[in-house]
């Protein structure tokens, strides 16, 4: 394993101000889920030095429309070489395309959507404009796939719904996070594993066998693999050594901790 110079592309942080009342309402909204920061930029930094992390990229939801502008306005004092920032924008926000533009204008490198917090289903209509606008504008969306922890499941960001956005827009940059979709493996490792479809592993090699967790990974292009974790909801280090444990081909490993994190993020 690569000892630095490794790429996290799915973290959160809060403005030190907000914080502590964001972490609690979150961690009342998940039973079970354990905190392993306090959701500052401090503690992640801290976490990433610890385990020879260079970079994160830091996903904001924005969960109605107005909260575009003080997330923005956080996403660009906080971003520095160490954090890579996406803003949102909310599938309800009838200023979205002035948005976009604000975020493409400031030089981020995409958006972070949930359909669970926000609301929406992966492929619906109102969203289709948005994705051929990050599309043409090279900007990815990195969006929460499978179910999700906090809420009943539904099928609102399962498999089927990512091969329809993927299929409609074969040029954008969309990770699904969670090795495809969360607590779905099942499908996808049978209708996601081995397309051109970026997933990154956050919060899955924790609730995955060995086996079929190498076996979806080794099934995928090698090129659209990316390591995240999902802090502060999971240990940085632990999900290194869970990656580490799979016994991937070195090249292949490589690739997953920063090689194909630098191709998604450098500008075209």
């Amino acid at each position: 394993m690569i000892k630095n110079g490794i790429i996290d592309f799915h973290a959160h942080a809060f403005p030190d101000e907000l914080a502590p009342r964001a972490m609690k309402k979150l961690l009342d909204e998940s039973p079970g889920v354990n905190a392993f920061l306090d959701g500052t930029i401090k503690s992640l930094l801290d976490s990433m030095d610890r385990n020879g992390i260079s970079q994160s990229v830091i996903c904001c939801i924005a969960t109605a429309p107005e909260q575009f502008t003080p997330i923005f306005n956080w996403c660009r004092k906080a971003q520095n070489d160490r954090l890579i920032m996406l803003p949102s924008i909310h599938p309800a926000d009838y200023n979205w395309k002035e948005h976009l533009t604000m975020i493409t204008d400031a030089g981020f490198r995409g958006i972070k959507m949930h359909p669970y917090y926000q609301n929406y289903f992966l492929d619906e209509d109102r969203m289709l404009p948005v994705y051929e606008y990050l599309q043409q504008n090279s900007l990815m969306v990195t969006a929460h796939t499978g179910y999700d922890i906090a809420f009943p499941n539904d099928d609102r960001a399962c498999c089927r719904r990512i091969l329809n956005v993927t299929k409609m827009f074969p040029k954008l940059k969309f990770i699904a996070t969670h090795l495809g979709a969360w607590q779905q493996w099942d499908d996808a490792e049978k209708e996601l594993a081995g397309k051109h479809i970026y997933m990154e592993l956050s919060w899955s090699l924790e609730y995955l066998n060995q086996e079929q967790a190498r076996r979806i990974i080794l099934t995928h292009p090698a090129d659209c693999v990316l390591f995240g974790t999902d802090s502060p909801w999971t240990d940085q280090g632990k999900t290194l050594s869970l990656l580490s444990n799979l016994n991937l081909p070195a090249k292949l490993e490589q690739k997953i901790l920063r090689d194909n994190a630098l191709a998604i993020l450098s500008p075209i």
